[in-house]
């Protein structure tokens, strides 16, 4: 069975470098969604955010972002 990290949106924020108002106010609802990046646990008002979703989709649009199309300049096309 995958364990899974639990954290507050402080330590969210230290492991990914963010200030904590920063995910609480751009990033919740806009890029981590309720239900795959976080939860509320028993429907309360605090936010757990959920690691493993979180660092798997950081690293898929890492990726995604670095997809270039090279140029015969030497250059790359990232359109």
């Amino acid at each position: 069975m995958m364990s899974i990290h639990y954290l507050t949106t402080g330590e969210l924020a230290e492991r990914i470098k963010y200030d904590a108002r920063t995910i609480r106010e751009r990033l919740k609802d806009d890029v981590f969604i309720e239900g795959i990046h976080y939860i509320r646990p028993f429907g309360g008002r605090k936010i757990l955010y959920l690691w493993e979703p979180i660092e798997r989709d950081m690293q898929l649009h890492s990726k995604e972002e670095s997809i270039g199309v090279p140029m015969a300049g030497g250059g790359v096309c990232h359109g």
